[in-house]
């Protein structure tokens, strides 16, 4: 799930990414992984919160979209269901997550 904040003083959106604990049974470590954060597999570790599920929150400037995965145990790619479009992945043949602000 994903959550948008908007400002009215500046041009930027506080961006909330829920991922439910039905997709995070037996997971040690998640990480937020896309263009906001030039796919770094580690400067955006998701929180696990006390219901179980994982979320991290970023500030996104309005306007954009951002390509964006979810990375589970360093070893596996989860697209986000609830995401807002999806487009082809330009390294294979998958999709990649995207957030509209």
């Amino acid at each position: 799930m994903i959550d948008k904040k908007y400002s009215r003083k500046t041009p930027f959106c506080r961006v909330t990414f829920k991922l439910p604990k039905e997709a995070a049974v037996g997971v040690k470590q998640i990480n937020l992984v896309g263009d906001f954060n030039k796919w770094d597999s580690r400067s955006t570790p998701m929180k696990k919160a006390h219901n179980g599920e994982y979320t991290a929150t970023v500030h996104l400037r309005e306007g954009h979209e951002y390509q964006y995965l979810y990375l589970i145990d360093g070893r596996y790619w989860e697209v986000d269901r609830s995401a807002d479009k999806f487009v082809k992945c330009p390294l294979g043949d998958c999709d990649n997550s995207v957030v509209v602000v």
